[in-house]
C-alpha cells in the first residue's frame, strides 16, 4: 500500500466508484450480486486503498482519483538570469545621407536615389518627373532623407552629416 492510498476520501469519491462500477455492470462485466456487494463496499470505504480493491480485476475505465498522485521535485533553486548575447553592431554605409539628401533636392530627377544605390525607386522618379509628379516626389525624399538619414541599397544606414 502507498502513501496515496491510505488517503482518505469522501462522498463524491464514493458515488464516483459507484457510477463506474454500474458502467462495469451495464457492460457485462459484473453479476448483479457482485456489483451489489461492490456497491456497498464503495460506499463504506474510507480510503483510496478501499476503493482500489474494488477494481483490481476491472479493466479500465476507472474513476479518475484513483490515478496515481503526480508529486513534482522541489525547486532546486531561484531562477537565475541568463543574460542574451549583445545585438549585432549596425555598421554604417560609405554613402552620406547629407549628399542623398542634397541631390534628390538639387537635382529632382531621382539622382539622390541613384546615389544610395535603389536604382529601381531612382527610374520611378526620373520618369515621373515629366510628368511633374517625380520632382514633388524627389524633393520629399530629399528633405526625408536630410531629417530621418535612411538606408543604401545594402540596408546600412546612411553616414551622418
Amino acid at each position: 500500500m502507498t502513501d496515496s492510498d491510505s488517503l482518505r476520501i469522501g462522498t463524491e469519491e464514493r458515488e464516483s466508484a459507484v457510477k463506474f462500477l454500474s458502467d462495469h455492470m451495464s457492460a457485462g462485466r459484473l453479476s448483479l450480486e457482485e456489483y451489489e456487494e461492490r456497491m456497498s463496499a464503495a460506499l463504506e470505504a474510507r480510503t483510496r486503498a478501499d476503493l482500489k480493491h474494488l477494481f483490481t480485476d476491472l479493466p479500465p475505465p476507472h474513476p479518475p482519483f484513483m490515478a496515481p498522485l503526480i508529486t513534482l521535485p522541489p525547486p532546486v533553486g531561484p531562477p537565475t538570469y541568463v543574460p542574451s548575447a549583445p545585438p549585432a553592431v549596425q555598421y554604417e554605409s560609405e554613402r552620406y545621407r547629407l549628399v542623398a539628401g542634397v541631390l534628390q533636392l538639387a537635382f529632382p530627377f531621382g539622382i539622390g536615389r541613384f546615389y544610395t544605390g535603389h536604382t529601381g525607386i531612382a527610374v520611378a522618379q526620373l520618369v515621373s518627373s515629366l510628368l511633374l509628379v517625380g520632382i514633388i516626389w524627389s524633393w520629399v525624399d530629399g528633405i526625408m532623407m536630410l531629417a530621418n538619414g535612411g538606408y543604401d541599397v545594402d540596408g546600412l544606414r546612411l553616414r551622418g552629416f
